[in-house]
């Protein structure tokens, strides 16, 4: 994916039912080699894939914000999490397809935390658009849309 805005919403998880309703799963590792107020530069290995991702503080009500990512070799991606800052991130990602969009193919991403943050279960969703409406699955919780403390590069 070239540069772009990303607009996402994210959610509490209530319960695992969403595990039910998933048709991949993922394991991801991801470390951050800058997190500052303005831009994270973030390192992500997902099973056999990796990136390189680049991203602004939000831009509109902490729903969208410049997105730009690459994919860069696994063997590179492994010799630059050395560099990543302390407090790397594992996670298990179940995708759900979302019921009840305005837009085609979209689904829901659940992030179940890993070690240090064992518990925490956080779900999201990119929209086309700010005003897009999407249906609620019942296993969805509080919206943390905008809420600093359940960015990935703040846990």
């Amino acid at each position: 994916m070239p540069h772009n805005t990303e607009i996402e919403r994210k959610f509490l998880v209530c319960s695992d039912a969403f595990k039910l309703q998933a048709v991949a799963l993922q394991h991801i590792e991801q470390g951050y080699l800058c997190k500052d107020k303005e831009r994270t530069i973030r390192v992500r290995i997902s099973d056999t894939r990796a990136f390189i991702t680049i991203k602004s503080s939000s831009l509109r009500e902490g729903i969208a914000r410049f997105e730009w990512e690459k994919e860069i070799d696994v063997h590179d991606a492994q010799e630059l999490m050395q560099l990543c800052l302390p407090g790397v991130i594992s996670k298990t990602r179940y995708i759900v397809p979302a019921a009840g969009t305005n837009g085609e193919n979209r689904c829901w991403e659940i992030d179940v935390f890993h070690g240090r943050l064992e518990g925490r279960v956080l779900a999201e969703i990119e929209l086309e658009s700010d005003h897009e409406t999407f249906e609620k699955p019942d296993w969805l919780g509080e919206e943390v849309t905008g809420l600093p403390q359940y960015y990935n590069a703040n846990m």
